[in-house]
């Protein structure tokens, strides 16, 4: 007797592997692996950066640079990397080129030098200026913003890292718990609507803005510096200092900087890291050392001053 397959049964297996070949192809064009390494197109540039990058949301690859070298204090605080120290770069494509963002942590005898190679590279800067008051040793921060070849640009960006004493990528540090942080992070977390990373020790709280914010005409994903970015650094019996920088629209910076200094947070910088962006953007620094549940509170206050996302 002759045995014949149902025509639904091979319906059903053809649509299935048509539903693989889809999802397939469609990793490839977004630019994503399934394993969580980088995507193929992204290796020459981290190949000319010399070290490996993090995939974000919107196709951006961040290199993070942290300066573990320095040992700067802060009204009795060590400063930690992950804290107020850390270099990064990240690079969104655009057709065939790239624009890449970024802010290298400097100290003052590096910053004539990394701006000569950067010029050199092809590399545009957009700021130079302090984020602290008081720290010891003084730190200055480069703010770069430039559109170009990915490769030539990030081979330009590590010639110019090479001159500081910025260490090599890392990768046996160990990822940090909410358990090391000797406050409540998840508190801290609800009061400021959003929630956090633990990166060597402090916690990372970034907050988009609800506008679309463009340079050049291109869209600037939030992890490309356009995100109010919160620090907590434990401090010990539940206090934490904290700095960070909130983005701004130009009618916001005032009613901010009242809502922090009225909550006891210091505003240690106000100032552009951008030359080209719409809206135009502010961003105000601040710096506080008390109970960390009390600081969150007084962050939020300022946040509530701001169209942020929610």
């Amino acid at each position: 007797m002759r045995t014949t397959v149902p025509q639904n049964n091979l319906s059903a297996r053809t649509l299935s592997m048509l539903a693989i070949a889809v999802v397939a192809i469609a990793s490839l064009l977004c630019g994503t692996q399934a394993n969580g390494q980088t995507p193929s197109n992204w290796r020459p540039v981290e190949d000319a950066m010399g070290r490996p990058g993090q995939m974000q949301p919107g196709d951006v690859i961040k290199f993070g640079m942290p300066r573990k070298d320095l040992h700067v204090t802060l009204q009795g605080v060590d400063i930690k990397p992950g804290f107020a120290l850390g270099s990064w770069a990240a690079f969104k494509r655009d057709g065939t080129a790239a624009m890449v963002m970024g802010d290298l942590v400097l100290t003052e005898d590096e910053v004539e030098p990394v701006m000569m190679k950067l010029q050199e590279g092809g590399i545009h800067e957009s700021a130079v200026h302090n984020h602290l008051i008081g720290e010891s040793p003084r730190v200055m921060y480069m703010h770069i913003a430039s559109h170009g070849d990915p490769v030539q640009m990030a081979k330009a960006i590590h010639d110019a890292v090479a001159l500081t004493k910025t260490p090599g990528p890392d990768t046996g540090a160990a990822p940090q718990t909410a358990s090391d942080l000797g406050f409540d992070q998840k508190q801290v977390e609800h009061i400021l609507w959003h929630e956090g990373k633990v990166n060597g020790g402090v916690l990372q709280i970034a907050v988009p803005r609800s506008e679309t914010i463009t340079d050049s005409g291109m869209t600037v994903p939030p992890s490309m510096g356009v995100a109010t970015a919160l620090n907590f650094q434990p401090t010990g019996g539940g206090k934490a200092a904290i700095t960070g920088d909130f983005v701004l629209l130009g009618s916001e910076v005032n009613p901010v900087i009242k809502a922090l200094r009225q909550n006891g947070i210091a505003v240690t910088a106000l100032h552009s890291h951008m030359l080209m962006e719409e809206p135009r953007l502010f961003f105000m620094h601040f710096w506080a050392n008390d109970d960390a549940l009390k600081l969150a509170k007084g962050l939020r206050a300022a946040l509530d001053n701001t169209n942020s996302a929610r």
